[in-house]
């Protein structure tokens, strides 16, 4: 197995709810391999170094984990680039268009 590291920044269910809540419920879910950062307000990003066979199983997994522990978040953003737009859709179940909109919003 490989290393892939990326970060992912997710969009919380409520902008007013303390982010320092889900930090112990994501390392229970499986985030026990990110970095998980705080600093904007309704927002939280985690810096994964994660052991997968390919980049789009770790960040799916990652993903994954992440829902487990919020299930109403919102992946904003995924990076670098290991997969495309068509697979971010896809792994996220939006369309592709969806995806492109979040990425050209400033």
């Amino acid at each position: 197995m490989q290393e892939y590291e990326f970060t992912l920044k997710f969009k919380l269910p409520n902008p007013v709810t303390d982010p320092d809540m889900y930090i112990e419920v994501l390392y229970e879910s499986g985030c026990d391999d990110a970095i998980i950062g705080i600093g904007m307000k309704g927002f939280i990003g985690l810096d994964f170094i994660r052991e997968a066979s390919s980049a789009c199983e770790a960040i799916s997994s990652a993903i994954k984990d992440v829902r487990k522990a919020i299930p109403q978040a919102e992946l904003i953003e995924a990076s670098p680039d290991f997969v495309g737009i068509t697979d971010v859709a896809k792994l996220i179940g939006c369309s592709r268009q969806n995806i492109q909109k979040l990425m050209e919003k400033p």
